[in-house]
């Protein structure tokens, strides 16, 4: 029984908590369940994203990162174990898929993502989800987004404050990741959590918003939980706590959309 057959009663009672919510349903359920999502970076931000996305069933995931696991992930990156460490986060985190729901499918890849591999990777996604910690790969995913025509949803955080926006470049009025940052971080240049730390619960958060968006974007067509939002940048503050809302403006001299 395939993952995406919902009909089996199995997998109806495995996502009756979805199927009874109006702005979902089962045509929103089968929606998601069709769905393939490529996930940019298994961190503390992909870890939460992968979480909830295989719980709400859709049903191909490509599962992107070239690193491995090690002691001071596991502060906040929650699908991995102590057992983890040392192996590549790829594997371990399609093991973790497999040990949940076995029917969904996944493809990894543990290779650098830049400029050269973007396009490939991201192949065939209806939607990319953008964890990574510098500004060089954001915009490479970015840039393959836009010329595949892929929406981005891009979630980054910093010590207590996470961000998470979704992106259609590729539309005549929509920005693009590029528009947002601007071309003066192509370099691998970004401020890491090891050296300034970072709340493992603010990731969290992040992450399950980030989740959250990624659902409503994937049932826009069957679901009515709202706008996606293109083009919204949704800042999260866990100090205050609070959360506020910008409009990115598309740039018009901007080289990639």
């Amino acid at each position: 029984m395939s993952a995406s057959d919902i009909s089996d009663p199995a997998r109806l009672d495995r996502f009756a908590r979805h199927i009874v919510l109006p702005e979902i349903g089962g045509a929103g359920q089968a929606a998601l369940t069709r769905s393939h999502v490529a996930i940019i970076g298994l961190g503390g931000i992909g870890a939460p994203v992968l979480q909830y996305l295989a719980g709400a069933g859709v049903g191909t995931l490509t599962l992107v990162d070239d690193g491995e696991v090690e002691a001071s992930n596991l502060q906040r990156q929650t699908i991995y174990t102590t057992r983890d460490i040392g192996h590549g986060k790829a594997v371990s985190a399609r093991r973790w898929l497999a040990n949940f729901d076995d029917k969904l499918t996944a493809h990894i890849h543990d290779r650098r993502v830049d400029a050269g591999n973007a396009k490939s990777l991201i192949a065939e996604a209806d939607l990319v989800v953008d964890g990574t910690d510098n500004f060089a790969t954001r915009l490479a995913v970015s840039d393959a987004c836009v010329a595949a025509h892929v929406p981005l949803l891009s979630a980054a955080i910093g010590r207590f404050q996470g961000q998470v926006a979704a992106f259609q470049g590729h539309l005549e009025d929509e920005p693009c990741y590029r528009c947002f940052v601007g071309d003066a971080f192509d370099a691998e240049d970004c401020d890491t959590c090891a050296e300034d730390g970072v709340l493992g619960a603010m990731v969290g958060w992040t992450g399950t918003f980030a989740a959250i968006q990624a659902v409503r974007i994937l049932t826009a067509g069957s679901g009515h939980m709202g706008e996606p939002g293109w083009g919204k940048l949704h800042l999260m503050d866990g100090l205050k706590p609070a959360m506020r809302t910008l409009t990115i403006a598309k740039d018009a001299a901007c080289k990639a959309c």
